[in-house]
């Protein structure tokens, strides 16, 4: 299969392959060959130009290209950090150095333990007052719960 669609999985491999190639409705991808929309890079790149230069509305550029709102907006702010490559699918996982050390995640139980009556959301303020560290109330909710403090 590999060798009759090299294209779509250089495409899978590179993380521009389309889920859903079937979604793309606007017309350039129905009448030329060039516009090829399993190539989500490229279903990307002509929503923000049919946006940006044909003035389409966010509303409708998304939907003819097949994503939503929200998708449009991340993928003009992805575009706009970094350029055709921010066009891609990021890599799963972790995306750079962990924030919180062992020394922190120590400091965070300890904390916790000695003020039982603070909630994640005043744990996480005292974690960026103190440490200068800036998680979500989540992040120390979910990291207690997981040592055996429920709060």
């Amino acid at each position: 299969m590999a060798g009759q669609h090299p294209k779509r999985e250089y495409l899978r491999a590179a993380g521009a392959l389309h889920a859903h190639p079937e979604t793309v409705r606007a017309e350039l991808f129905q009448r030329h060959r060039f516009f090829d929309p399993l190539d989500k890079v490229q279903v990307k790149y002509e929503m923000l130009r049919a946006q940006a230069v044909e003035g389409a509305s966010v509303s409708f550029a998304a939907a003819a290209f097949g994503f939503s709102r929200e998708t449009f907006y991340q993928t003009l702010r992805a575009f706009e950090e970094r350029g055709i490559v921010g066009l891609s699918d990021d890599k799963r996982g972790r995306r750079g150095p962990v924030k919180l050390t062992t020394e922190t995640l120590a400091w965070l139980d300890q904390t916790a333990r000695q003020r039982p009556e603070l909630s994640g959301r005043e744990l996480a303020q005292r974690l960026e007052q103190e440490r200068g560290i800036s998680v979500h109330r989540r992040t120390v909710e979910r990291l207690l719960a997981a040592g055996g403090k429920t709060r």
